[in-house]
């Protein structure tokens, strides 16, 4: 079992930052693809960035590219979402996700296999 854990959400105004982490426990998660998901308010859950199991491949939606950044650290058994220009459209839960299937990261969310409880992120114009 992978308990996955996110924090950093919060209230900020557009223009702003956030670095939201998801710290992995009861098993590393250094082989695994590992992905950021996120639900906007009355939406369906949409792909955010994803990366490889050594942080190569870095891959972001076009809605965030230039904007927001994804890296991990092993060692802290943790990945990271670095977010910047923020967006009112921004505004939804944000959710870390393992694929303990594969070392490629991907945006299909159908295929992880675990998930945080999720993190907060509200952008006010």
């Amino acid at each position: 079992q992978v308990q996955l854990v996110e924090s950093g959400g919060g209230s900020v105004q557009a223009g702003g930052s956030l670095r939201l982490s998801c710290v992995a426990s009861g098993r590393t998660i250094s082989t695994y693809a590992m992905g950021w998901f996120r639900r906007p308010p009355g939406k369906e859950r949409e792909f955010v960035a994803t990366v490889d199991w050594n942080g190569g491949r870095p891959t972001l939606a076009d809605s965030v590219v230039g904007r927001f950044t994804i890296s991990r650290d092993n060692a802290q058994n943790a990945i990271f979402l670095q977010m910047s220009s923020l967006r009112p459209e921004d505004t939804a839960v944000y959710y870390c996700a393992a694929d303990i299937d594969t070392w490629e990261g991907h945006k299909y969310d159908y295929l992880y296999d675990y998930w945080g409880q999720g993190t907060q992120v509200t952008v006010s114009s």
